[in-house]
């Protein structure tokens, strides 16, 4: 097993008043050789916008991107003529390969809006854009593995165009459990939204994360009630 820790606090942070976000990877203004990305995971973003605020109208191409809304709303328009407002609970894909167009608000009158926003390089440039939300039962993570996006491209499921997984998980406290990687290629970007939890030789708090490959199964113990995001992605 191999692994590397990013501490939430040793992520990069801007504070621009409307929006204060941390960088787990290389964005932006934000820049270290080091820290550009975990296999085909290019971008693990978390924003805190403020009320009415959010960022305009902006293109991307040949990039696989997620938002999980945590706190708030956020209100999302783009070219495909996907339209629409995300909450806690919910999860939004953007297949942005030949180009699109979005933009992306805090649709609360009062009060700030935090979301996740991961980038994922596709398997392949040119594909078709394409949007898509879905709304995820939280009752069906309690201490179970609620699979949000996965490769399969069915109707019914948010699905990347690459060997991608991604999994939350509400674990209480002293519980364990364990992940099995799906393909032999892969590793697992292990993000702690909430709580304290033990993994691989290691303590992980509130926002911290850590990257596991070289292994096809690893375990992990909830010190206090957690809440942890998984990313599974090919790693080369």
């Amino acid at each position: 097993m191999k692994k590397i820790i990013h501490r939430a606090d040793s992520r990069g942070h801007f504070d621009y008043d409307w929006l204060k976000t941390y960088h787990t990877f290389s964005f932006s203004n934000y820049y270290d050789p080091e820290r550009v990305n975990f296999g085909m995971l290019r971008v693990l973003n978390d924003d805190f916008v403020a009320a009415g605020e959010g960022f305009g109208t902006h293109p991307h191409n040949d990039m696989e991107i997620v938002t999980i809304p945590l706190e708030g709303a956020l209100a999302h328009k783009d070219s495909t003529g996907g339209e629409g407002v995300i909450y806690p609970d919910e999860v939004q894909i953007m297949s942005a390969g030949t180009g699109i167009r979005h933009s992306e608000f805090n649709h609360l009158p009062d009060g700030t809006s935090n979301f996740l926003q991961l980038w994922i390089f596709p398997d392949k440039k040119g594909h078709q854009p394409r949007y898509n939300q879905k709304y995820f039962d939280p009752t069906e993570r309690k201490n179970k593995f609620q699979f949000i996006v996965t490769p399969e491209k069915k109707d019914d499921n948010l699905w990347l165009n690459q060997d991608a997984y991604l999994a939350l998980i509400e674990l209480g406290k002293d519980k364990s459990i364990s992940y099995k990687i799906h393909t032999k290629r892969n590793g697992v970007y292990v993000f702690l939204i909430e709580g304290k939890i033990s993994t691989a030789d290691e303590t992980l708090s509130k926002r911290d994360g850590i990257g596991i490959w070289d292994t096809d199964e690893f375990s992990f113990t909830a010190n206090m009630n957690s809440k942890i995001l998984f990313i599974e992605v090919l790693m080369n």
